[in-house]
């Protein structure tokens, strides 16, 4: 960009109406706006497309492994979003700045044959004076859709911040129902770049480069008051102490791509379930609406809420021909791991993951035997050796086991509960940091609807990803909307505190 250029975009960016809370501190404050809980739309983007962040290895450079990639969920029904601009003059998009991706893109006025796009604000470039095309073509996998399109460069707006030069993404396709039904128009990525597609240079990273923030730190304040039309705060520079109570706890960032870090155990009320209690990787990831663990767990949190899940007869089939072993097995002191290969249920290398793909276990209905059987075995040894901690008989936990096995998440719908019978309802732990971070049933579950009309949906999702990037956890919106969280680039940490 010429000189000229460079001038005009910081002269028209001082001129334009600020979108932050004025103040003397050095903070940038940006209003985040929230969207109403929609039933029909969360069906609709489940149905349309459970997305998983999977990034091609060849747009990110990195050969033919994909060890380093971990595919993540997520529902394209996120609550909170707010406004950028693009160009000069500017023109104005809605975007979700979502922790858990690090590109910027928007469609474009190119994108003519994609249905989404017309739903949608479109990006003019012959219309920007600052505008540069690259022309590098990209594409992002969305599970069953994706979005594809070219780079470009531009002046971008992000409240009274003018960052110039700005990698993004001009989309000129979007091919899923779920972009059609989203009410938003692109994405702000505030990951690391190592997860960029194309190796574009984030926004966050240019805001630091250019000297554009006091503090190399972001934080985000989600109000989940669903009376109050703010939505709720992401703040550039810093934190905001009328967001939260207390003070933070930090851990620190385990690897730079998405903001994770380790999790210790998860407890349903004050029992431990022990899957984590090895250590569990964890996301922090702003543009997912719910909470995703491993289906082991999440099967036994819809089982102790009294969410209707799948019903897996694989997993009843073990229950009834192979409990009687298993539960010896456990007894008799052979290591948990091997437990299933010596019941002759797991083979090759003696243990598939149960963080292996959940489509395997509760809905591929042409995979191979023996691998639905090891994975529902080794879920089954799970449930069954936190049981023997409570010293419970063999029958009583043959029948609990039974039990959890019609809780098998389904990831093609939603988990649905009696809205009455949330006093009932067990509190959840997280343990980040040697501390638990506690979310009560009104914290866990979402509601639509009042009256006759209301329904109540499960705040947890099934999510397996396997090893080495997995077990994994992805901590969203209803987590962060309980505690405020702080995103210290400048330290490589993450910080937790009770939100007000």
């Amino acid at each position: 960009m010429g000189n000229r250029y460079l001038w005009l975009a910081l002269c028209f960016c001082a001129f334009i109406p600020s979108m932050l809370d004025a103040s003397s501190d050095g903070l940038l404050r940006i209003n985040v706006k929230k969207r109403a809980l929609d039933i029909n739309s969360i069906k609709a983007a489940r149905k349309g497309d459970k997305y998983a962040k999977v990034v091609e290895n060849r747009l990110l450079g990195l050969g033919d492994s994909d060890a380093d990639i971990v595919p993540l969920t997520n529902y394209l029904d996120a609550q909170y979003y707010g406004e950028i601009s693009i160009g000069t003059p500017p023109q104005t998009f809605t975007v979700i700045f979502d922790t858990g991706s690090s590109n910027l893109w928007v469609p474009s006025s190119k994108c003519i044959f994609s249905i989404a796009c017309y739903f949608h604000n479109r990006f003019k470039g012959t219309k920007s004076t600052t505008y540069t095309k690259i022309g590098d073509e990209l594409q992002i996998n969305y599970g069953s859709g994706s979005i594809s399109g070219f780079s470009s460069k531009d002046t971008v707006q992000v409240g009274d911040l003018c960052v110039v030069d700005q990698d993004f993404i001009e989309v000129t396709k979007e091919g899923s129902l779920s972009f059609v039904i989203g009410k938003f128009d692109g994405i702000f990525g505030l990951g690391f770049k190592e997860i960029s597609v194309g190796g574009l240079q984030p926004v966050w990273y240019n805001m630091i480069e250019q000297g554009l923030v006091k503090e190399q730190v972001f934080s985000f304040w989600l109000n989940r008051n669903e009376a109050d039309e703010e939505g709720g705060e992401l703040v550039f520079g810093g934190v905001d102490p009328e967001h939260f109570i207390g003070e933070h706890s930090y851990v620190p960032v385990t690897k730079k791509g998405y903001w994770q870090f380790d999790m210790g155990d998860f407890f349903i009320g004050n029992q431990s379930t022990g899957f984590c209690e090895g250590g569990c990787a964890a996301i922090v990831d702003s543009g997912t609406s719910l909470l995703a663990g491993p289906t082991t767990i999440v099967a036994e949190i819809n089982y102790a809420i009294g969410a209707e899940g799948v019903l897996s007869s694989e997993c009843k089939t073990l229950v009834d021909e192979y409990g009687d072993m298993i539960w010896d097995l456990l007894v008799s002191g052979v290591t948990p791991g091997k437990v299933c290969s010596q019941a002759g249920l797991c083979f090759s290398n003696g243990a598939q993951s149960v963080s292996s793909n959940l489509e395997s276990v509760v809905e591929n209905e042409n995979g191979v035997g023996d691998t639905v059987l090891c994975e529902a075995c080794q879920m089954a040894v799970i449930w069954m050796q936190n049981q023997l901690r409570q010293s419970q008989t063999k029958e009583a936990v043959l029948s609990y086991v039974n039990k959890l096995c019609e809780s098998i998440p389904s990831p093609a719908g939603e988990s649905v509960i009696d809205c009455n019978s949330l006093s009932k309802m067990p509190n959840v732990s997280f343990t980040i940091g040697e501390k638990l971070y506690t979310l009560t049933p009104e914290q866990y579950i979402l509601k639509t609807g009042e009256g006759i009309a209301a329904v109540c949906i499960s705040g947890f999702m099934a999510l397996d990803v396997p090893p080495p990037a997995g077990p994994l956890w992805i901590l969203g919106d209803v987590f962060m909307g309980v505690y405020h969280t702080v995103f210290d680039y400048g330290n490589l940490q993450l910080g937790f505190a009770k939100s007000a």
